[in-house]
């Protein structure tokens, strides 16, 4: 259900975890990778997640140069989204029974630091395609994640929205954007000053109820 009132989430951390697969994908394409050296494990993740494909790469690869970093994540992401769209991943607990609860009263939204096809691949594995009525990724805009969420507050005409998520930088994204932070405190990351903290999902619906006011007609 589409409402001027918005919940836009993240989604590594927020909705689903996919380390414990991600980790073995990217491991696959660099062990056929005579340059690379390195191996990353699931605690690797905790660090990495949340970051642009772009940033990952940097990160992981800093003795190489920007093609060849964008060449190895952008194999990794093609390959992730081929896994996780057939496979799914771990849904944090409540996920499918607080979306149904909230989609009849907000407009419910994704917007990720992800590479395009990510978040579609969680919404095909996990039947959440009927959901959202949008998303917007940095892979598919190359902008970084408080201006996806402007772009999709507009492209929408939302007039009130807040960003959940898990971590400093979704945070950082909210209040770049001029929304409310709800931190997803069972997530990957941290946060300093959130608006509200949530310890599972199923807590949003109250914690959103407390931030929204009531929309008058105009």
């Amino acid at each position: 259900m589409k409402t001027d009132q918005a919940i836009i989430f993240d989604l590594d951390g927020t909705l689903w975890d996919s380390r414990h697969l991600v980790y073995l994908i990217w491991n696959r394409v660099f062990e056929r990778t005579p340059e690379i050296q390195v191996l990353v494990s699931q605690e690797d993740m905790d660090v990495l997640m949340g970051k642009t494909m772009e940033e990952i790469g940097a990160c992981l690869f800093p003795d190489k140069d920007a093609e060849f970093q964008s060449r190895i994540m952008d194999e990794c992401g093609k390959e992730e989204v081929v896994f996780l769209k057939e496979h799914g991943a771990r849904l944090f607990d409540g996920v499918r029974e607080t979306v149904d609860a909230l989609r009849t009263s907000y407009g419910l939204y994704i917007v990720s630091n992800c590479q395009e096809g990510y978040v579609e691949a969680f919404q095909e594995a996990h039947g959440f395609t009927e959901d959202f009525a949008d998303i917007e990724m940095s892979g598919r805009t190359g902008k970084g994640k408080a201006e996806n969420i402007r772009i999709l507050m507009e492209r929408n005409q939302i007039r009130q929205a807040v960003y959940v998520g898990d971590t400093a930088g979704d945070e950082q994204a909210a209040r770049q954007a001029g929304i409310p932070f709800i931190y997803a405190a069972y997530g990957f990351g941290k946060a300093e000053d959130p608006d509200r903290v949530i310890r599972g999902i199923r807590e949003l619906p109250e914690a959103v109820s407390e931030l929204f006011v009531p929309c008058t007609p105009i």
